[in-house]
């Protein structure tokens, strides 16, 4: 009975060591993604006070690089919405599970 005892210790703590290792990683990598965003963010009102710059240049390929960036602003705000929107999910599924 005591042998079992000490290996059922001993899984704990192993299991246990791995599963704040875990937790860690997770939260690290919320931390980056976090700055991540507010670095788009930032760039984000830049490119968006750029396209409002007039342009006075009727060069199609003047006219084509506006294009894109206008693009390129789309995607950055998407790609944006859909890393804040997981992980606001992620924080009122915790607060959820806490709540009950």
């Amino acid at each position: 009975m005591i042998y079992l005892l000490l290996v059922s210790i001993v899984l704990n703590i192993f299991f246990g060591y791995f599963c704040f290792k875990f937790a860690m990683i997770l939260i690290n990598v919320q931390e980056s993604i976090e700055k991540s965003l507010d670095k788009i963010d930032s760039k984000y009102r830049r490119l968006n006070e750029i396209i409002k710059i007039p342009v006075f240049f009727d060069s199609p390929e003047v006219k084509s690089v506006i294009n894109e960036i206008t693009e390129v602003q789309d995607i950055i705000l998407e790609v944006a919405s859909t890393l804040s929107d997981s992980i606001s999910d992620g924080q009122k599924n915790n607060e959820e599970e806490d709540l009950e």
